[in-house]
């Protein structure tokens, strides 16, 4: 059981530096001096320190640079020296295309590029390279502008040309080509994403709805094309990240209206949806590319990061801490709200030692029902706040690309005293789950965890320090 949780300053904590390099965590003292107890602080501050080693190791320049050196893709089963293709082009598109290029610049001699990213304030120092400004996660003019400059890139290689495709999460709205017009096609995604529906289903529909997604890409091009991906899907499934523009499509328009039926929407979405993959269905409009198609000859997907390296990467950081550490899954999926009581519950029924730490990771999902603001990591924690009072335990869970849901935050911290703190507040966790509400909750208590855009995207990891 914790210590009372009473106010308390830290005068008996010495706060830990944060390690060389690291800019992750922008309120990380707040954070930490929010612990009631010199306990609680102290595992706060591991929490973050954890969650800080993910993060870094899954930098787009630390990935890139372990698979790009002096101009040759190094991979376990093979070599490749870009010198010998006439030249090599870039294009990218994701939350860490900006990062994943300048690596490429770095090790490598680069023709021409475009780039496409959400980060307004992202630029490349290279006279033949673009960076175009989309839109996530609803794609916007931009994106398709971005996406009509890819397109005009790859109708100009030649045979002899190979093509680096940069792809991380967040590709799916910023590469876009749609064949419905931009208003239906943001209006059926906000529509799936609020109704609760998985990455994949949704990654189904707009592969249906586009003329670029869903293996498309390589028939605009003569070119080789090596895709190098970070991944931000559950299983890394080659066919979801970024609605698989280079790898053959298991999906059809058939498994694209029976999802819409299925979440009701069908008679919600625009009618040009409807046209398409009804058409679609016909045989009026081709099916997406599928295993055996030949285009996919000249054409290489490579995952250099996922959400396990980020992990591991917390396991190995908690270990050195001094914790027992474990690995639950890299592949939580389900309601948010409850996942968090599903962790803790596991973790009561565990044997494990006193100095424990239990660590997962995956893409939990929102069923949004009410006007609040909040993601789907901020409410995994309080829906689980109730569980852990009163202990010594603490909990995090954290958005890797640094925006949860519709809020500005990456994430959440509590621990066993958070519900005694909120109750001071007449804050009622119960209410702002109902409202989808949980970043005001946490706001409120300054638990909300800051990191701004991170430059990356292995979907979200958690951390409970028993």
């Amino acid at each position: 059981m914790t210590e009372k949780c009473v106010g308390t300053s830290c005068d008996n904590l010495i706060l830990g530096n944060k390690p060389p390099g690291t800019m992750q965590v922008k309120n990380q003292q707040e954070l930490i001096l929010n612990g009631t107890t010199p306990i609680l602080q102290q595992k706060r501050q591991d929490v973050l320190e954890m969650l800080t080693a993910a993060l870094d190791a899954v930098q787009p320049a630390q990935v890139i640079s372990r698979v790009i050196r002096d101009s040759q893709l190094l991979f376990p089963s093979e070599t490749i020296d870009l010198a010998t293709f006439d030249h090599v082009y870039v294009i990218g598109f994701g939350k860490a295309s900006v990062g994943m290029t300048q690596a490429v610049l770095n090790a490598t001699t680069v023709t021409r590029g475009v780039i496409i990213t959400n980060d307004a304030q992202a630029t490349l120092n290279h006279p033949s390279l673009e960076v175009v400004l989309g839109g996530h996660p609803l794609p916007n003019e931009g994106s398709i502008q971005g996406t009509e400059k890819i397109l005009q890139l790859l109708h100009d290689c030649s045979e002899n040309d190979c093509v680096l495709v940069l792809i991380s999460g967040g590709g799916s709205s910023l590469f876009c080509k749609p064949r419905v017009p931009l208003s239906d096609l943001q209006h059926t995604i906000d529509l799936l994403i609020r109704s609760g529906a998985i990455i994949q289903e949704i990654n189904t529909i707009r592969k249906h709805l586009s003329y670029v997604k869903g293996g498309q890409l390589p028939t605009q091009t003569k070119a080789t094309l090596f895709s190098l991906i970070i991944s931000d899907v559950i299983h890394d499934s080659l066919s979801t990240i970024a609605s698989g523009p280079t790898v053959a499509d298991p999906t059809t328009f058939e498994d694209a209206e029976e999802i819409l039926q299925r979440y009701q929407l069908w008679g919600k979405v625009p009618p040009s949806v409807r046209t398409v993959i009804r058409d679609g269905r016909k045989g009026k409009i081709p099916e997406t590319p599928k295993e055996d198609a030949a285009v996919f000859q000249k054409v290489f997907n490579y995952i250099v990061a996922n959400n396990e390296v980020a992990c591991q990467t917390a396991i190995n950081k908690a270990i050195e801490l001094g914790y027992d550490a474990k690995l639950l899954t890299t592949a939580l999926a389900g309601e948010a709200k409850t996942l968090g009581r599903y962790l803790v519950n596991r973790i009561y029924n565990s044997i494990a030692k006193d100095r424990a730490a239990f660590i997962s990771g995956g893409e939990p999902t929102v069923t949004v029902q009410g006007p609040g603001i909040g993601g789907r990591n901020q409410e995994l924690v309080l829906g689980c706040i109730q569980d852990i009072a009163d202990s010594d335990m603490v909990i995090a869970s954290m958005a890797t690309d640094g925006i949860d849901g519709n809020s500005m935050m990456a994430g959440a911290i509590a621990d066993g005293c958070s519900l005694y703190r909120a109750q001071k507040k007449q804050l009622i966790p119960d209410r702002f789950l109902q409202d989808n509400d949980a970043s005001t909750f946490f706001s409120a208590l300054g638990d909300c965890i800051k990191t701004g855009a991170t430059g990356t995207n292995v979907m979200d990891i958690q951390i409970i320090l028993q």
